[in-house]
């Protein structure tokens, strides 16, 4: 298992984050894991928000082994005592899970905490026990329903204010990465840019080349 610092080095590094569902509909979870990871995604996150626990250690497994092989993070949504289970690199919450520090206490030192930021306000607020942020949704998407898009606007404020590393996420794709990278972001997280690409390897390819 990686140490901290390496697990630090991973999170700075990475340019592409990838959050998934564990793909039951097109059933091909461990290729689609080994091609967006071989195709230079460095963080991938499971996140099915209906599913239970059992659910959750069976697909984690998958993930897990993935990362592995291709020496990523892999990050479980909002269940601290999942990505403990499964030894996963770490857990990202929303502003109204989980707090960070109490995250920090049930997965230790060495562990990746990520927080959802919405506004500069959250930003501001972030507690220090998380070791990244995001901020979004920067454009309008259907993983966050009812949120109202923050624009572009959040990035600036980010680049400026943030420093602690930090993705820009929502709606997100090859269509407007030179935007969202042109107002000051060098990492984003993605979902359907890549989950619903006819060629997930290429897909990611194509956002990384900006």
């Amino acid at each position: 298992m990686d140490s901290r610092e390496a697990r630090l080095a991973k999170l700075r590094d990475t340019k592409l984050y990838v959050v998934t569902d564990a793909r039951r509909e097109q059933g091909d979870l461990p290729e689609f894991l080994d091609a967006i990871l071989g195709a230079g995604v460095g963080i991938v996150q499971l996140r099915e928000k209906q599913a239970d626990a059992a659910e959750l250690l069976s697909w984690g497994a998958t993930f897990r082994a993935a990362c592995d092989r291709h020496d990523a993070l892999f990050i479980v949504d909002d269940r601290p005592d999942v990505a403990l289970a499964l030894g996963a690199d770490g857990v990202h919450v929303g502003q109204q899970d989980v707090p960070a520090s109490i995250c920090r206490r049930i997965l230790g030192s060495e562990a990746i905490i990520g927080l959802t930021c919405n506004s500069p306000e959250d930003h501001a607020n972030a507690l220090p026990e998380a070791d990244y942020l995001t901020a979004g949704p920067i454009f309008a998407t259907p993983t966050k329903p009812g949120r109202t898009p923050v624009g572009l606007d959040l990035v600036r404020s980010a680049a400026e204010h943030v420093s602690r590393p930090w993705f820009a996420i929502g709606g997100i794709d090859s269509t407007n990465i030179a935007d969202v990278r042109a107002a000051g972001a060098t990492q984003i997280a993605v979902v359907r840019a890549v989950t619903d690409a006819t060629d997930p390897a290429k897909a990611v390819a194509e956002l990384l080349e900006v």
